[in-house]
């Protein structure tokens, strides 16, 4: 499975990004492989409605999940028709634990 997490670098040791929509890097990480794929963001400096834009670009990239700090209703919206489980991780966190986390079932589920 593809994990999406919101990074604020282009590298797993990067920080996790508390903003969706605004995140300046999405890391892409493979269950099975363990590799990844750094995205930049083309919506982060966007004057408004960026996070269905960025949900798109997820939604794109077949992300199965997706890790960020905080998630906006739109955004969730378009993940939730695209069958993309969400949870939430504690901003800052390196990008590389917020994975281990996902893959050990230790993250706490979006509501």
């Amino acid at each position: 499975m593809k994990v999406c997490i919101t990074s604020q670098g282009a590298t797993p040791d990067a920080g996790v990004e508390e903003r969706f929509g605004r995140a300046p890097y999405f890391i892409i990480m493979d269950t099975e492989t363990g590799s990844f794929v750094a995205i930049s963001n083309p919506y982060a400096a966007g004057a408004g409605g960026v996070g269905p834009k960025a949900a798109q670009l997820v939604i794109d990239n077949k992300a199965g999940a997706l890790v960020s700090g905080m998630l906006g209703g739109n955004a969730k919206a378009v993940l939730d028709a695209a069958g993309v489980t969400q949870y939430t991780c504690r901003p800052g966190m390196p990008v590389r634990e917020a994975f281990e986390a996902f893959k050990n079932n230790t993250l706490q589920r979006s509501a």
